[in-house]
């Protein structure tokens, strides 16, 4: 049995701008692990006996980010499951996508993560390390210019 996990991938936009300028205004939001290899991802965690795999995501937002469920809007028609081996042991995550509904809203870390930083596409597929994030950010970036 696969190891479930469940996150969000926050966005915010610095300011509205039309399709062939939304990559220069979006940013994503990641946070860098304090444990391990510290690796940079979106906020995301364990299912708990219970719970639903959405509110699995918000609750693990909150604990990580400090992100209230009200300061974000879920965003319609995004949701990636992600497989693969962790310490040779399958895990599946399941993100969905959240935009800030104000961009200066304050990040309060855990103590499972050591830093934040909201950075833009390029950058973040250099900051979260797998293949599979960087396609995954890639993909909500697509799906982002898509829906203008």
């Amino acid at each position: 049995m696969a190891v479930r996990a469940c996150g969000l991938i926050i966005y915010r936009r610095l300011q509205p701008a039309p399709c062939s300028k939304v990559t220069g205004s979006i940013e994503y939001l990641l946070l860098q692990t304090s444990y391990g290899t510290h690796h940079w991802t979106p906020p995301k965690g364990h299912v708990d006996p219970g719970e639903d795999d959405l509110q699995t995501a918000f609750r693990e937002t909150q604990e990580e980010a400090g992100l209230q469920a009200s300061q974000l809007t879920l965003i319609e028609g995004y949701k990636k499951e992600l497989h693969y081996l962790v310490h040779g042991k399958p895990k599946t995550v399941v993100y969905w996508l959240a935009e800030m509904k104000d961009c200066n809203t304050e990040i309060k870390l855990s103590e499972e993560h050591q830093a934040f930083q909201w950075l833009k596409l390029e950058d973040a597929c250099k900051f979260a390390e797998y293949e599979d994030m960087q396609a995954t950010l890639k993909e909500v970036d697509q799906f982002l210019c898509s829906r203008e």
